[in-house]
């Protein structure tokens, strides 16, 4: 089944279809060209001229939920060189491309960017073997969330551990903590992570109670010239001098956010209750907000957050590795509505507004209306 809307809750795509009036929402935007960035742009993460990338890399696709349980409690965590489309169509500041990023690939799934999304329950061990036999360069694994063995926290200057080219090995992590937490590589770090090497590590806690509609997004801040030189082009990058130009959630920009298939766009119906695990994959402060609903801060970085400490709110401030889980009752008119970084310099491409680190929350009834369709125009939906 093809995913539709942000990792979490699921719709196939004949629902999808049929919300949207399969052929009402579908037929207006079939076949069209999406509008184009202004002229005199240069689109972010690239050059005048198409940048010279390798062919042979594969292309990342979204990140799914891994569900370790069902796996008998072990995943493969492959590592391997990629092209990322950030945003693909020339609506809204585009094409946005990074040459090359460093992508984890769960089992036999496809190599994405943020990592897959580990998902596993409370007092249940994991085994994480990390196949590093097809790299370029050490990495290992780092766990945030979970109470482990000294030789398991993935730190090689502390643990002496480290998984060079042409290695495997095997982390063991206890899921002792529920909550978001996040991983990441722990390999000269401050490269590695913004070169694509982080994901979700969820813990759901014993007897958990999921709602009508659950959503993973991770946001991230990237200075895509590391993107450009770790690629071979003529492009300079060092991390004390760090110039993000570059936001996403899930790791697409806005338009390409709201892509049914390929983006992160949150889908309601009217009177669902809706959880959103937010983790914050990049360097920034971002403050999220949520357009016409108000919700709660349920849980912090695996800490669940007294009902007697919780309060209304419609923009929540999450920090470099934080992780935010919030909740809210979808109660508004039916429609679109937006979710994006109040940074507002953050919800563009290049010059172009908007953009970056922005998606939506699409109810199902908005789904068959015109603006719904020029949306999915703008995203590259095809139908």
């Amino acid at each position: 089944m093809t995913q539709i809307g942000a990792p979490g809750s699921e719709m196939s795509r004949r629902e999808f279809l049929a919300a949207t009036g399969a052929t009402g929402a579908t037929a207006a935007f079939a076949g069209c060209n999406a509008p184009t960035a202004a002229s005199g742009r240069t689109a972010v993460g690239t050059d005048a001229a198409s940048p010279q990338t390798d062919s042979e890399l594969p292309t990342t696709s979204p990140p799914e939920v891994v569900n370790v349980d069902e796996q008998g409690g072990t995943v493969t965590m492959k590592t391997l060189p990629a092209r990322h489309e950030v945003h693909p169509g020339e609506a809204m500041g585009g094409p946005i491309e990074f040459p090359q990023v460093w992508a984890f690939q769960a089992d036999d799934r496809d190599p994405s960017v943020p990592g897959p999304i580990l998902r596993t329950t409370e007092g249940e061990d994991m085994t994480v073997v990390l196949d590093n036999t097809d790299g370029q360069r050490p990495h290992t694994l780092h766990f945030h969330g979970t109470s482990k063995t000294w030789e398991n926290d993935g730190v090689p200057t502390t643990t002496g551990i480290t998984v060079n080219p042409g290695e495997t090995h095997e982390y063991e992590i206890p899921a002792n903590v529920p909550g978001t937490h996040v991983y990441h590589c722990h390999y000269q770090t401050h490269r590695h992570i913004d070169m694509g090497m982080y994901g979700i590590f969820r813990v759901d806690p014993e007897g958990y109670e999921p709602a009508d509609r659950e959503y993973f997004m991770t946001v991230k801040d990237w200075d895509s010239d590391l993107n450009r030189m770790m690629a071979g082009e003529d492009a300079s990058y060092s991390p004390r001098d760090r110039h993000p130009d570059v936001f996403t959630i899930n790791g697409k920009s806005a338009p390409r956010t709201l892509h049914p298939e390929d983006g992160s766009p949150m889908i309601v119906s009217q009177g669902d209750t809706v959880r959103v695990h937010y983790v914050n994959g990049g360097y920034m402060n971002h403050p999220l907000h949520i357009h016409n609903h108000r919700f709660q801060l349920v849980e912090k970085d695996g800490g669940t957050i007294p009902e007697a400490a919780r309060h209304e709110m419609d923009i929540t401030d999450i920090a470099p590795a934080e992780r935010h889980t919030i909740e809210f009752t979808a109660d508004a008119d039916p429609g679109i509505y937006l979710m994006h970084c109040h940074k507002v310099n953050h919800v563009m491409n290049g010059t172009s507004y908007p953009g970056g680190m922005l998606t939506g929350i699409v109810y199902e009834e908005a789904m068959d209306t015109d603006i719904f369709a020029q949306l999915m125009e703008y995203a590259g939906y095809e139908g």
